[in-house]
């Protein structure tokens, strides 16, 4: 992928975390799979229960990447709402918004770790904060990923079997149904 649509890739990310932070919630994490350079589209997790359901659920972001046959694919998660909602031990910095950039070759791990500042708490007692971007570490080739996300990178070049005209379409179509939240770009819509 070339540093332009990096770039672009993490401003995105970036800007949804500023957003969602401010409105009180953690973006889900999202998978953003890539063929000859061209972003297919964004798709965000579904709806989760803490547990094994998590891990699958994440697990599964793949299933849009291989059924596209990406060559690529970048996905985004929080360092602390993951370990969370998988019942992982917290690895990494916290506050942290994680981004591998992966490929059957291998993956890079970049972090962009924050700080919150507390903007306000809504009736209910949730914090809207604003993220203050700290430096990033160096990017990590091969770094540790959680569980669920390394899962997502293993599958995500995997094949699917289906005996279907149109692999990505009737995927795209499960995946929704299933509760996922699915953006493809104009170029993959159909």
């Amino acid at each position: 992928m070339d540093a332009r649509m990096w770039g672009a890739l993490v401003s995105t990310m970036k800007e949804a975390y500023t957003a969602g932070l401010g409105a009180g919630s953690v973006p889900r994490p999202v998978i953003m799979p890539l063929v000859r350079g061209e972003l297919v589209g964004l798709v965000w997790v579904r709806p989760l229960t803490v547990g094994q359901d998590a891990l699958t659920g994440i697990a599964e972001l793949a299933n849009i990447a291989a059924a596209a046959g990406a060559d690529e694919v970048v996905l985004a998660w929080e360092t602390h709402d993951v370990a969370t909602a998988c019942q992982l031990p917290v690895v990494g910095p916290a506050p942290c918004l994680n981004m591998v950039a992966a490929t059957r070759e291998g993956h890079v791990l970049h972090q962009f770790p924050y700080t919150e500042d507390l903007l306000g708490r809504s009736p209910e007692g949730w914090a809207s904060v604003a993220p203050d971007w700290r430096p990033a570490p160096p990017a990590r080739p091969g770094g540790e990923l959680a569980p669920p996300v390394q899962a997502a990178v293993n599958f995500a070049f995997t094949p699917l079997e289906l005996n279907h005209p149109d692999p990505l379409g009737v995927t795209v179509v499960r995946m929704e149904e299933d509760g996922y939240s699915v953006r493809l770009t104009e170029a993959f819509a159909r």
